[in-house]
């Protein structure tokens, strides 16, 4: 015989998806982009998304805004391989880059002819007797306008993660990687140099030697290392030490650059889009100083 009471089924779970939630939430939906982030706000206010999905979905749409030319790595600041060069010039740069891929060249820098992997230059390395031209493959093309999220589509697609950007000229403007594009969804993508804001952007290391970021006021490092810290061109200011170091290299600083400036010694650690993320700073020996004196 049947239970004439059965007991109450427990609470159901709110299985909704994020979307049905929001749809719920906002309807009758706003007008602008700028409506629906401010909606998103009162969203995270009435607990209905939290702050994280609340931040990535606002990426979401200002991604939706944003083209290749936005995000991309200009052409003058391009790490790329000369397809003639010889093979100790190859690794060379690309241990000194440390990128896992890189436009290949033939002649000019505008006439590129593929892209080739880090990896795929190891072969070479260990078989000699191979064509370097065998391991180039195909670069995907792009124009500036082309929409952050079509491309975001074009990369799964074709399973590249290299664009060469192109200008309305034809000419090359840049490179946009999948990383570049991700990030603005999730936020930049941290590596083993990349150090919260508030751990400083001046540390010490182990060894005694110092950690600066590039983005450090150039005030800040001279205070911090009791040095004076000055363009070789009286008539240029700078605010950042990455600035102030790019301007007397006279181009943009490499991996594993040296300069003495103010009785320091600045080794650049890494480079990220054409800027020094990192420095490392000890005081110059003596036999440098008097050499750059």
């Amino acid at each position: 015989m049947s239970d004439p009471y059965p007991a109450r089924p427990p609470a159901r779970q709110d299985k909704r998806t994020l979307l049905q939630r929001l749809v719920e939430f906002i309807s009758p939906g706003p007008d602008s982009t700028a409506e629906l982030i401010a909606t998103l706000a009162d969203a995270e206010d009435n607990q209905v998304i939290n702050t994280d999905e609340r931040v990535m979905l606002e990426r979401v749409l200002r991604m939706a805004e944003m083209t290749a030319a936005d995000v991309l790595v200009p052409a003058p600041r391009m790490d790329m391989l000369d397809i003639d060069a010889p093979l100790d010039a190859l690794m060379y740069q690309v241990l000194r880059t440390a990128h896992s891929r890189f436009p290949v060249y033939q002649g000019e820098r505008e006439h590129i002819i593929g892209i080739l992997l880090a990896k795929d230059l190891l072969k070479l390395w260990r078989s000699p007797d191979l064509n370097i031209r065998t391991l180039v493959r195909p670069a995907l093309f792009v124009p500036e306008s082309k929409g952050l999220q079509a491309l975001e589509r074009e990369f799964r697609s074709t399973r590249n993660h290299m664009a060469i950007v192109i200008d309305e000229f034809g000419r090359i403007a840049g490179l946009v990687t999948f990383e570049d594009v991700i990030e603005q969804i999730v936020g930049e993508i941290e590596d083993e140099f990349d150090i919260h804001e508030d751990e400083g952007d001046i540390f010490g290391l182990p060894d005694h030697s110092y950690r600066v970021s590039g983005e450090t006021p150039v005030e800040r490092v001279a205070e911090a290392f009791e040095v004076t810290l000055r363009s070789s061109d009286p008539d240029e200011v700078f605010d950042t030490i990455g600035g102030l170091i790019a301007h007397e290299l006279g181009r943009v600083p490499r991996k594993g650059e040296v300069l003495l400036l103010g009785g320091l010694r600045f080794v650049v650690l890494h480079t990220k889009g054409g800027l020094v993320r990192w420095f490392k700073v000890t005081p110059a020996a003596a036999d440098e100083s008097a050499t750059n004196s």
